[in-house]
């Protein structure tokens, strides 16, 4: 990079944007390295630090910056602990401090993010080292003070220091609150000198305390005595102190020889953090400037929308629009002093700088600038932030450099060419070092006040006009950059708002030649004309948003509009299909209803038909048994017991041939009776008692056979009604018709109890739960009597 070339870094005030960066790192060496950065000269370096400041941008956007507090240089500590030194606390807690900063970065870093950004390798490089981490950070507390977890041996030459010191002091405390001790004692305290307890002692009791004196005070009135009887504890101490000290050596070494085992892992982490640093300051000054990442072209052109000085208050800096390099290769900028001539060149000229050295520039979007070799600056007038000399002699002194070194990839900028000199000289001067720098290729733009210049920018092809504009009514800039107008100065119209007197005035305007005047009307007449041109196009500007915004407006009125009729229309073919499904549901439902009806009517006449059957066949076996003489039709009187009946006996139910045993007689003279597997409960003149002789005589009674081997059938009802019945007389009569209906061999029956309170029903369903002959029961279904009726199936 050329003298010339840094020279005008300077003057152009780059240094003092780095300062900003350099506010914004926090390592010491980010610091430092952002104030030598120097602009890069070739487009893929250039575009490849843009890639890095716009990563951690959005990184910040969405992650805050990572911490880099702990990144403190420890290269000099590495190395005297890789030839064998044993670094200090501070040294080891440093390293520590740097390999927690690289753990927490890779922690910050996402490693799964979809989009790759141009940092991840600097995050993914850093190693970082737990375990020497917390191993120091768990043996080291601070700079002065070592933990007693840092080895066993140092808990324990730390136990036996606590011990002996207490020792001392107990030793030293009997000393002092001792009565006899009150009168030689200057105070009554426990003090140290050299390291070892001592008492304070009247100097003239001094022969009265037998010790060791290690100090006298400045009056002469008190020694300090170390009493006879805590030297060897204070020895003791003093001795552990030695060994408590040679362990701290031998651990402070053991971790520098365990840093050192790692130091290029850690020099690594330290550069790869203080870049990191350095790129993270680039992303937090863009957010400070509002900044935007600038496009990067090769073609010697530059644009930049809505451009901000960067040292300029960002809140009232006037944005401008500047151009050079598209359609012209020359811009020459004229306009009243204090109009903005030398800050709009400034600001092409830094932005561009800012750019080469990976900062994003504060302009608006779709700004681009080139990468060029050399920005050469001869700038300097009362304007500057950093004064230069701003003779005749200076200048050309800038001037003879640029055009040496000036080529068809450098930025040429010249604040008041050929000013310092006579005009008409000047003005010529200025014109040939412009055609020679545009012969050489480069770039050029700059501020003049003169009206030849203006002339030649109007006649020359790839030079271009532009003017800073300027409210005479006010008498102030509105530091806007107005490209293709060429730019009054304005002396006349300034100096009468000032009060200079009209006749002056009018013989200085005598004095310009006619020429110039017209020249001069010219000018007036096109920056009125520009002026109402420029009202008319706001004005149209106006219109056309707010034509847009009542067709956007529109537009989403229309779309509301469209989504309504939609969703009512997805609404209503939703409302409807859900009908339908509620519809076909029902039907389904009412069809199965329907079917299941028909089965169980089809079951009911099936049973009824089979009950029908069934008693005309027992109606045909009674009349069987009553044609052979083995039933009476009447029923015998039932005759009276010989004795009272007990348990054991054998007794008999009137019209049942069945024997019955009775397992137990009640306290009310009710029996308990047993037939197989049925049990019950009968009145004692209910039943026959079966004596002595006619168990051993009695004969099975003959069964009339009826088809193929079939049993006869007795006659049962199929149906029990025991409504109104008590809980306690239904039971009996349910297992009364039970055993019937078993006898009678009959399949189903059906008991008929109520709805009520349910009472009833639940009764009987428990006595069909414990009666093993009982298959299955139901509650009767619709046309059987429902929930008031029991269908009974039997095994």
């Amino acid at each position: 990079m050329s003298e010339l070339f840094e020279k005008s870094i300077r003057t152009l005030e780059l240094p003092r944007v780095l300062e900003l960066l350099a506010q914004l790192a926090v390592s010491e060496e980010g610091k430092r390295r952002a104030r030598t950065i120097r602009p890069e000269t070739e487009a893929e370096e250039v575009e490849r630090l843009q890639d890095q400041t716009e990563a951690a941008r959005i990184m910040i956007g969405l992650r805050g910056s990572p911490s880099f507090s702990g990144v403190k240089p420890v290269a000099e500590a590495l190395d005297r602990a890789d030839r064998g030194g044993s670094l200090n606390t501070r040294e080891l807690l440093t390293i520590a401090g740097l390999l927690t900063c690289a753990r927490r970065a890779r922690e910050y870093f996402n490693d799964d993010a979809a989009e790759k950004t141009a940092i991840d390798h600097l995050f993914l490089s850093l190693h970082g080292n737990r375990f020497l981490e917390d191993r120091i950070k768990s043996s080291i507390l601070d700079e002065d003070t070592i933990a007693d977890t840092a080895s066993p041996e140092l808990a324990d030459i730390r136990r036996h220091m606590r011990a002996a010191q207490a020792k001392s002091r107990q030793i030293l405390q009997r000393i002092v609150s001792s009565p006899s001790y009150s009168k030689i004692l200057q105070e009554s305290i426990i003090t140290q000198r050299d390291g070892r307890f001592v008492v304070p002692v009247k100097a003239e009791h001094k022969g009265d305390m037998p010790g060791l004196i290690h100090d006298v005070s400045a009056s002469g009135a008190t020694v300090f005595v170390e009493p006879m009887g805590v030297v060897q504890a204070n020895n003791e101490y003093i001795e552990l102190q030695a060994k408590e000290k040679k362990e701290i050596d031998r651990i402070l070494a053991e971790l520098s020889a365990a840093a050192a085992d790692h130091r290029e892992d850690i020099r690594w982490d330290y550069d790869a953090l203080v870049h990191l640093d350095l790129i993270f300051a680039r992303g937090q000054l863009s957010y400070k400037l509002n900044c935007v990442r600038p496009e990067i072209r090769r073609d010697g052109s530059v644009t930049l929308r809505k451009a901000r000085h960067p040292l300029l208050d960002q809140a009232r800096a006037v944005p401008i629009d500047i151009e050079v390099g598209a359609t012209f290769d020359t811009l020459v900028i004229t306009g009243p002093n204090t109009g903005g001539k030398t800050v709009s060149l400034k600001t092409l000229g830094l932005l561009c700088l800012m750019a080469q050295c990976g900062l994003q520039i504060p302009a608006g979007d779709r700004s681009a600038v080139s990468v060029f070799r050399g920005i050469l600056a001869d700038v300097g007038d009362e304007q500057s932030i950093e004064q230069s000399l701003s003779t005749f002699s200076a200048h050309m002194v800038n001037i003879v450099a640029i055009l040496q070194e000036a080529d068809s990839r450098s930025l040429v900028l010249f604040d008041e060419l050929g000013a310092g000199t006579d005009p008409v000289e000047g003005a010529a001067l200025a014109i040939a070092v412009i055609q020679r720098v545009r012969q050489a290729g480069a770039k050029v733009a700059a501020t003049t006040h003169y009206a030849e210049l203006k002339t030649f920018a109007m006649t020359t092809a790839g030079v271009e006009n532009a003017s800073c504009e300027f409210d005479v009514e006010t008498l102030c800039p509105t530091y806007r950059l107005l490209i293709g107008i060429p730019g009054k100065s304005n002396a006349f119209a300034i100096s009468r708002r000032l009060g200079l007197p009209e006749d002056v005035i009018d013989d200085a305007q005598k004095q310009m030649s006619g020429e110039s005047v017209r020249f001069e009307d010219v000018l007036t007449q096109l920056e009125a004309k520009r002026q109402a041109l420029e009202k008319k196009q706001q004005e149209v500007d106006r219109l056309y948003l707010r034509r847009e915004e009542d067709a956007r407006k529109a537009r989403e009125f229309r779309e509301q509009m469209e989504r309504a009729k939609e969703n009512a229309r997805s609404k209503g073919e939703a409302e409807a299909r859900r009908i339908l499904k509620d519809a076909r549901q029902t039907a389904d439902s009412v069809f199965a209803q329907l079917t299941e009806m028909q089965k169980q009517q089809a079951r009911m006449a099936r049973v009824e038909n089979e009950n029908e059957a069934r008693a005309e066949l027992r109606r045909q076996l009674n009349e069987a048994e009553a044609a052979v003489g083995v039933r009476s039709q009447e029923r015998e009187p039932i005759p009276k017991p010989s004795r009272p009946i007990r348990t054991g006996d054998l007794v008999e139910l009137p019209g049942v041939r069945q024997p019955a045993e009775v397992v137990a007689v009640n306290k009310d003279g009710s029996l308990q009776l047993k037939a197989g597997v049925l049990k019950m409960t009968v009145k004692a003149d209910e039943v026959r008692l079966i004596e002595e002789p006619e168990k051993k005589g009695k004969k099975p009674a003959v069964s009339v056979k009826r088809g193929a081997g079939q049993p006869l059938r007795s006659a049962a009802a199929s149906e029990l009604d025991i409504r109104g019945l008590e809980t306690i007389e239904a039971e009996a009569v349910v297992e009364t018709f039970l055993s019937s209906a078993v006898m009678g061999r009959l399949e189903t029956v059906t008991i008929i109890h109520g709805k009520g309170t349910g009472a009833l029903r639940k009764a009987v369903h428990d006595i069909l739960r414990r009666n093993k002959a009982v298959k299955s029961f139901r509650l009767g279904v619709y046309g059987e009597g429902e929930s008031g009726v029991t269908v009974v199936t039997l095994k």
